[in-house]
């Protein structure tokens, strides 16, 4: 037996050879060892496994000298690629992860974070061309926020999805002008406004500021190269993967830099970003910023890339009204705000709060066998109550909020709430309570309700009033069985009811709904429609594009399959009629619509770099009018439904089953969106149709003729604000004077009536097919 000082040198029966220490059998301590196939390694060993320092060479040439453990590639280390390239950087198993820096063979460079050996996280990519993007990254693509700056000066700041924008985002020109707008799959597409060069905006001056800072700060390995001397801890693992028996047991799993970037110029225009809630909403809320008196900006319209419309804004003239338009609106959140007393950092509370509580009931009602839901699941007692004091306790763990009265009603009714929907508890906790937490959002109605979001976007948390949680209380017994009965019911889903009651008395009310407009395809328009026509219209200059629009904004009828109308307005009737039998009142359908540009239009499209020269001059861009459009053709095709070639997964809005159309002979159909794919047709999701506008005539024309711009739609919607009951005496008071001038106002019609006329105003936007 040798001993484990000694240097020995072995030759193995399959042509390998090993010089150094050894422990009974095995290497250990330093050697090298020699494949028959040509890779060496010499360095430090552990019972018969690579671990320590070291370096490996391969047949290839390429060569790699740093930490191992186990066998592995795993600590920090240098790796020489064949091909020329050179990664710098922390390793995992065979693997780059975590951070470092990699020169490609073209030159290109990238600094940042890495995951089984793709970039993923913050990270800063140079290509030999002179172009640059800082931000973050995604399975090897720019996903999430980033700032892109092209070689000849342009500078895009946005959000971006698998390498392409998609969303809100700020285009700067080298000559000095800027688009705000969104786009979609690298195609602009929806509201945007372009400001031309000359145009002085402090807040464009601000942010330009103020993003150069965070740039400077977000990545501060990014700027250089990792220092040998600086190498990063890494808790070492042990893996019997790699065994003494030849070549090709270290794979090294590295991405090629042209697999998945490629920015030049000819396909720059094609990439993407998502809503970058700093520059799209600063956009909106700091006109009043401009000094330059007597400048124009364009307010435009695209769709999927096409300019569909266009409109001169004079800036100073917008600014004060801006002024004024955000005073008011201030002043209305504060008054009427049902959680006022959440000022500052105080909100921020509120949704640790929130997280902490629902992680807790779910985590505690899981577990529970399931069984029948009881009469005793809705009573006064059915309630989970808790105190979360911030050192922790026996129950709660402790947390970085303020002290806080937990209470989650009728929990059982809930979890089975949620399991009729489909819905996996641990994605739910992990979609609300997860790290990334949730999104404020400005409220969208007069009732100044707080609003959240959840990161992934699939739902939506809302405070409530006292009155509210008493209706939904309430009605819940005959909400659970008409959704168990109605799985295609387009009433508002219902996850959970919950009060967080604070110091002195404070208690916010919460409901966890279904956000409808989590969609694969964009939504351009909104309407909350309740069939009235008493204040039901939005003034121009608070439009932007997640604006929700009124009964009188809607200018459209929609065409429908015959059979998808059918199952809409049965469904339809169903829920009216559970609501009238609940007492409830003005309640709404909101209508959301993804428009496909007409296949006319597309053709107009232009390659990305003339694209790009002709937004920095606008009066050659706005040429197409409205008079040019003319009926496309078909753009949605309905297909028979493959369950194998659709997703089915069920979500936060996704109603029950598959619908029929009479178009493919009465049976299960999938949507056919071009450039997106497959959808499944359900009630209130994915649905298709023809959106037709009227248009106005000369009325000097001597032939009158009617004119319809006709558009491909897809439709999403559901029935919401089910919380208001019916009032016998608000009704008699204010009858006589609002029919007087408003037949049609909500607050003085029954329950029975309301949805009569709901129905009624409903069957005129989507009218019987001729």
């Amino acid at each position: 037996m040798e001993d484990s000082g000694s240097i020995t040198e072995k030759v193995f029966s399959n042509g390998d050879s090993y010089v150094g220490s050894f422990k009974g059998i095995l290497p250990h301590g330093k050697g090298k060892y020699t494949w028959s196939d040509g890779s060496v390694y010499d360095g430090c060993w552990e019972e018969g496994k690579m671990t320590g320092e070291g370096r490996f060479i391969w047949p290839s040439g390429a060569s790699y000298e740093g930490d191992f453990s186990g066998g592995y590639l795993h600590g920090f280390g240098i790796f020489n690629g064949s091909d020329g390239s050179l990664y710098r950087g922390v390793w995992r198993m065979n693997t780059q992860h975590g951070i470092g820096r990699k020169q490609y063979q073209n030159s290109d460079v990238y600094d940042g974070c890495w995951k089984e050996g793709v970039r993923e996280g913050s990270g800063r990519y140079a290509w030999s061309n002179g172009n640059m993007y800082i931000g973050n990254w995604k399975d090897g693509k720019m996903c999430g926020r980033g700032v892109m700056k092209w070689f000849d000066g342009d500078v895009f700041d946005g959000f971006w999805l698998n390498g392409l924008r998609h969303g809100s985002g700020c285009y700067r020109f080298a000559d000095g002008s800027y688009y705000f707008g969104v786009w979609t799959k690298g195609l602009k597409d929806g509201l945007g406004m372009f400001y031309p060069a000359g145009s002085k905006h402090r807040f464009l001056r601000k942010t330009s500021d103020r993003h150069d800072d965070k740039r400077k700060k977000q990545l501060p390995h990014a700027s250089s190269t990792i220092s040998e001397s600086v190498k990063p801890k890494v808790k070492r693992s042990i893996s019997e993967r790699f065994l003494l028996k030849g070549s090709g047991s270290i794979s090294l799993r590295t991405t090629s830099q042209g697999e998945d970037v490629s920015l030049d110029d000819s396909s720059r225009d094609m990439l993407a970003c998502d809503s970058s809630s700093v520059l799209s909403q600063s956009s909106h809320d700091d006109k009043s910023d401009f000094l330059e008196t007597g400048s124009v900006a364009y307010e435009r319209e695209y769709t999927q890339g096409v300019l569909i419309k266009e409109r001169i804004i004079n800036i100073s003239r917008l600014s004060r009204k801006s002024k004024q338009r955000i005073k008011f609106h201030a002043k209305e959140v504060k008054r009427r705000s049902c959680v006022y007393f959440l000022e500052g950092r105080k909100s921020y509370y509120l949704m640790l709060n929130l997280q902490l509580g629902i992680r807790y009931s779910v985590g505690k009602i899981t577990p529970v066998p399931i069984r029948e839901v009881r009469q005793s699941d809705f009573g006064d007692q059915a309630r989970i109550k808790m105190y979360f004091p911030r050192k922790g306790s026996q129950f709660t763990p402790s947390h970085h909020s303020i002290d806080f009265y937990w209470k989650d009603y009728c929990p059982m009714v809930f979890r089975y709430l949620r399991e009729l929907f489909k819905l996996d508890a641990a994605e739910y906790m992990m979609s609300i309570c997860g790290d990334d937490g949730l999104r404020e959002l400005s409220s969208p109605g007069k009732s100044g309700s707080l609003f959240y979001l959840s990161r992934d976007d699939r739902f939506v948390i809302k405070t409530l009033k006292k009155s509210e949680l008493k209706v939904l209380l309430k009605m819940l017994p005959d909400y659970y069985r008409h959704v168990k009965e109605h799985d295609n019911t387009l009433i508002t889903k219902v996850f959970g009811l919950h009060r967080i009651s604070l110091k002195r008395g404070k208690k916010v009310r919460f409901v966890v709904m279904g956000n409808m407009f989590c969609t694969e395809l964009r939504i351009h328009r909104r309407y909350d429609l309740k069939g009235s026509s008493h204040g039901r219209f939005t003034k121009k200059d608070r439009i932007d594009e997640t604006t929700t629009l009124k009964d009188l904004d809607l200018k459209y009828e929609f065409h429908m399959d015959k059979l998808l109308r059918e199952a809409l307005f049965k469904q339809l009737s169903l829920d009216c009629r559970f609501l009238e039998s609940q007492n409830i009142i003005d309640y709404s359908l909101l209508l959301g619509l993804h428009f496909r540009a007409p296949e006319n239009l597309i053709s107009l499209l232009q390659p990305p770099d003339s694209l790009d020269n002709v937004e920095t001059n606008p009066e050659h861009e706005g040429g197409i009018s409205q008079g040019e459009l003319s009926i496309p053709p078909r753009g949605l095709i309905l297909v028979t439904h493959e369950p194998s070639s659709v997703s089915t997964t069920p979500g936060p809005h996704i109603r029950g089953s598959t619908l029929r159309a009479m178009s493919v002979g009465d049976k299960e159909v999938d949507l056919l969106v071009p450039g997106t794919g497959r959808l499944r047709v359900q009630l209130g999701v994915n649905m298709p149709a023809q959106a037709n506008q009227k248009l106005m005539q000369d009325e000097t024309a001597s032939v009158q003729v009617e004119l319809f711009e006709v558009y491909d739609v897809v439709l999403y919607l559901g029935i919401i604000d089910i919380l208001q009951e019916y009032n016998m005496k608000k009704k008699l008071e204010h009858t006589y004077k609002a029919l007087q001038f408003d037949p049609m106002s909500v607050s003085v019609i029954e329950p029975k009536l309301y949805s009569k006329r709901f129905i009624n105003f409903l069957e005129k936007v989507f009218p019987v097919e001729p």
